[in-house]
Parts: structure tokens; sequence; C-alpha cells
């Protein structure tokens, strides 16, 4: 097996027995990229230099024995809304070209802390705002599996960048399935974890309010790694909890022998591609073959979800990128104005994709006087009776599980002229968002040569008993195969 191809755990012991270097680690990653990547575009841009340094650095430390850790030497690449310290960070968009960041976010800081090495930025939809990666000002990304298909969004550049060996990890940012999502499309594991376990400090920030940070990784003990490292109270991030640190590789090997396991009939329903669903129910057997309890749960409210995210999500949004006027961040027009506000709306109107543009008119009608309570006020209480429902399911199981995505990965070009039909991709993804638990996508096989998830959904904190279903779930399932790229 080639390196690239490895799990993160696998190369750990490769990297602390001595087989091999972190340098040559890179040096098969890096090979890989420079091989794939004109066909993929899974990278904005590349961070060759710093990765060389701290390869070299890892080295060292694995040299002398100090500082050992499970990501020690380990090459991934981070979603580029995060911010990086003397790197681009450019969330995908025009209006922060130029801009390079005085600090890194949280999550890089504490990964370059332990040692990771960062090989580059990945594509992403603008703002985080897309379902396919179609919406990033400078690229579109292919999936690994089919080119002429889509990764998934937003985290398209991180999933397709893991799944087709770019990377061992990557991490990504999801507020309405934008880890879960393209992780399915491309055949790769991906976590969203409870809202506030990871800091979003240094995150540039779409909906406050749903985005959350979490691993997307080639396996369930991968993403419990990476996990462990990233997760943890953050004082610069007043959304943060202030929960202990946790293993959560601890009691991934316990079994589902009596979980009782939910499958919501909301989200197996009308709307759910028959090739997808035929392998869930494939999946609810395996569960029930390794003694789950596994019955229907009902999430009544569910149906809602959509139009209720549609209104939070582009409301935080109009707030959030306000931010973006020409001048405090990266780009500013260079036509003449006749005043500041003729140059703040010159420099939105050169800045903003089309999809951005249609969130921030959206979330500003939502939010405007006279239909605050109409829409915005109404779509809060609607995702009240979502958390509602969530609660009164978790009273009864202990996870729910559910396909990631209604379909398989999608062409490219097939939903971008149906914003709507685009939005219905996240269709089973955004409640967990309004509710703020975590949730797992694993792959449970292929449909018509595809990739497809399953979802593990499970009350808030509840990580560990996520992961172990998903670990029970990919060791019974074993999938195996890969994208020939």
């Amino acid at each position: 097996m080639l390196l690239y191809e490895m799990t993160l755990s696998k190369l750990h012991d490769e990297l602390t027995s001595g087989r091999i270097s972190a340098m040559e680690l890179l040096d098969g990653v890096l090979k890989r990229i420079a091989s794939t990547d004109s066909k993929l575009k899974a990278y904005l841009r590349l961070t060759e230099e710093e990765a060389l340094k701290a390869a070299k650095a890892a080295d060292a430390r694995l040299l002398a024995k100090e500082g050992i850790n499970p990501l020690l030497g380990i090459p991934f690449a981070i979603k580029d809304n995060m911010c990086t310290e003397g790197i681009s960070t450019t969330c995908a968009s025009k209006i922060l070209d130029g801009y390079v960041p005085a600090y890194s976010a949280s999550v890089a800081q504490r990964l370059f802390n332990f040692g990771a090495v960062m090989v580059g930025k990945a594509n992403m939809d603008e703002f985080a705002m897309g379902s396919s990666t179609e919406n990033s000002a400078y690229q579109i990304t292919a999936n690994p599996w089919d080119l002429s298909r889509v990764p998934g969004g937003s985290s398209g550049g991180s999933a397709a960048a893991v799944a087709a060996g770019q990377a061992i990890f990557a991490l990504g940012s999801d507020t309405g399935g934008s880890i879960r999502q393209p992780a399915a499309l491309c055949g790769v594991v991906g976590m969203k974890p409870t809202y506030g376990l990871v800091s979003r400090y240094g995150l540039i920030a779409f909906a406050s309010s749903l985005d959350q940070i979490g691993p997307i990784a080639k396996s369930v003990t991968d993403a419990a790694l990476i996990l462990n490292a990233i997760c943890g109270h953050d004082p610069m991030d007043s959304t943060s909890l202030k929960v202990g640190t946790s293993d959560f590789t601890q009691g991934l090997e316990a079994g589902v022998k009596g979980l009782k396991v939910g499958v919501p009939k909301e989200l197996m329903g009308e709307g759910i591609d028959d090739g997808v669903k035929a392998k869930v129910e494939e999946a609810i057997k395996i569960f029930e073959g390794l003694g789950a309890s596994v019955k229907e749960a009902s999430l009544p409210h569910s149906e809602y979800a959509l139009s209720a995210y549609y209104l939070i999500a582009p409301a935080e949004a109009s707030s959030n990128l306000a931010r973006f006027d020409g001048v405090r961040y990266g780009h500013r027009t260079k036509e003449d104005v006749e005043d500041m506000v003729d140059m703040y709306s010159k420099t939105r109107a050169e800045g903003f994709g089309a999809e951005v543009k249609r969130r921030i008119m959206l979330g500003t009608y939502a939010l405007s006087a006279g239909y605050y309570d109409a829409y915005y006020g109404q779509a809060q209480k609607v995702r009240t009776l979502i958390m509602d429902d969530f609660k009164k399911a978790f009273s009864e199981h202990d996870v729910l599980i559910s396909p990631t995505t209604p379909t398989s990965a999608f062409k490219g070009g097939e939903k971008t002229k149906d914003p709507l039909s685009m939005y219905m991709s996240d269709i089973c993804t955004i409640p967990t968002n309004l509710a703020g638990i975590p949730a797992i996508s694993v792959p449970c096989g292929l449909s018509e040569g595809l990739p497809v998830g399953l979802q593990i959904m499970g009350k808030a904190l509840d990580e560990p008993t996520i992961l172990r279903a998903a670990y029970a779930f990919e060791k019974e399932f074993n999938f195996s195969e890969r994208p020939k790229l």
C-alpha cells in the first residue's frame, strides 16, 4: 500500500517505528498532489515551504522521542475559511483576495502544536455557501470517483483531497452539513461535533449559531484522534463549551450489542434515491446483526428544517458579512467612487459571488423591520420544535441513523440553475445543525459506482456513542473501495 493511501493511525505506527520519516511521508503526499490536482482542483494553494519545515521538525521530535502523539508528522489540508498566520486565507471569495491573517485559528494552532504538517488550503464554496464546491470564486473541484461529478460542499476540497490521497486528513466546517455531505459523496468519514465542543475562533463566520469545525478522515479511528486534538474549551471563543477533554478513541471497540437505534421515518421517505435507501437498509441489517435494537423513530418537524435553516443561516450571514466593505479586509474597488457608501457598494458588488449575494439579500429581508417576526422569529420557533423532536427521540433511542444525503454525487452544473434543488442536498443533515447535536457520516457502500454515506446522530456531547456505533459498523462492513484517479 502506498503511503498516501494509509490511515492516520497506521502511519503513526510507521513513523514511530522508524520505518518511514515525516519527510518521506510528506514527499509521497506532495507527489500525489502534483500528479492529480490538475484534474481534481482540491487545493486553492499549497504551503510546501511551511510543510517542509514542519516535517523536518517532526522528524527531529521522532528522533529525540519527544512530544510524540498520533498527529505528529501527518500531512493535512485545511478548509480555506480558517485563518492561518502569514498564509493567504480567502474563503474562496474575491472579496478576501490578498488577505493574510495575522493569527491562526485555534484549531489550526492546535494541530501545529501537535506537529501535524499542513500541506495546503482546500477549495470550498464561497463563504461555505453551497453543496457542490461549484460556488468557489477561483475553481471548481471534481469528485475523485467521477471527475464529471461534484464532491459535495462546502468542504468539497477537503473531502476530495482526503479521498484522493492528497492529504491524510482534513478539517472542514459544517453549517448545514458541509462536512458530512461531501464526506458521503467522496466515500470518506466526516464528523460534525456538538456545537461549542470545538473552538470557532479564527473561523470566518457564515452563520455563527450553526457553524462547527470537524474532521474529515479515512476511518472512524482517525476522526476520533483528530477530534482529541482539536476539541476543548477556548477562552477566545465565547460559545466554546467548558467541558473537560476526552479521549474519543476509548470505548470504540465496545460494540453495539443492546444499543437502541432509531431510524427517523421522515429521513427515509420521499426524495431519497432508491439506491441510497437500499444501502442504508443494508446498514440497518448490519446493526441488527451486531445485536443492536433497531426501531422506527420520528422527527415530525424535520420537514420544516430546510425552510427554517434558509431563514436563520442567511440572516446570520447578512450580519456576519457586513464587515467585508473594502476598508478592513482584502479587495477594494478600483473604480472611481462618489463617496464611502458608493465605495462599499461597488466593492461588495465586485467581491461577492451570486450565491453569497442571494443569501445576503434573503437574510437582510428576513431581519428587516416589519418582517422579523414573520420570518426570522418564526424560523427560530421551528428550530425549538426540531430540538424538542430530537430530545423526545433520544429519550427512546441511543442514536438515530439515516442517509447522509438523498442522492449520490450529482453531475457538475446539474443543480447550479436551481438553488432550491441544490439546497435539498442537505435535507438529511440540516436538522442536526439546528439542534446543535453531533453526527457522523461513514461510507456504507456504492450506488452505481458512487459512494453512499450513512449518518449516525447522537445526543449533545455524546460523541463517544456515535463514534462507537460508527466504528462497529465500519469494522463489520469493511468498506475498502477507493477512487481510481
